[in-house]
């Protein structure tokens, strides 16, 4: 879908609305050479849409383990808010991605930052009644907590 570098499209800015869409599309049907791809001509992997919302968002809402990973091992902001001061362990929580939840916990995604419904991460997982998304979030943050004991 994205041009190999050609010359003819080099260094897009974050703001360029087609690489950007193409980004969050990319990353939403885990298609990770797309990411790749838009990466290496210089787009920005934090880059958002007028909703807010950033790659990470798409790959977490969508249970994308690779896009997710990809991501945050190239610095994306696991605490990026869109505009209704969600981020991508809320979206995560809410459709019940277990594993993306630990990744982006692990990274050091905020398990208490509140939404604009006053929700956070947890609360979200509890009102969907994915009790195991909960689960989840106690076995990463208690393995985060160990970490820096041990550090």
């Amino acid at each position: 879908m994205v041009a190999e570098g050609n010359g003819a499209e080099q260094n897009p800015t974050c703001t360029d609305s087609e690489y950007v869409e193409a980004l969050l599309e990319a990353a939403r049907y885990n298609d990770i050479e797309d990411v790749k791809n838009l990466a290496a001509i210089g787009v920005s992997l934090d880059s958002k849409d007028a909703q807010g919302r950033t790659a990470l968002h798409m790959a977490s809402a969508n249970g994308n383990v690779d896009i997710v990973n990809y991501l945050i091992s190239n610095n994306a902001d696991v605490n990026a808010c869109n505009v209704e001061n969600n981020t991508p362990l809320h979206w995560a929580c809410l459709n019940g991605h277990v594993e993306v939840v630990k990744i982006l916990i692990i990274a050091g995604a905020d398990v208490s930052r509140l939404n604009r419904h006053e929700q956070t991460p947890v609360d979200e997982a509890a009102i969907g009644g994915k009790m195991n998304v909960i689960d989840a979030i106690n076995t990463a943050v208690a393995q985060v907590e160990l970490t820096r004991a041990s550090v």
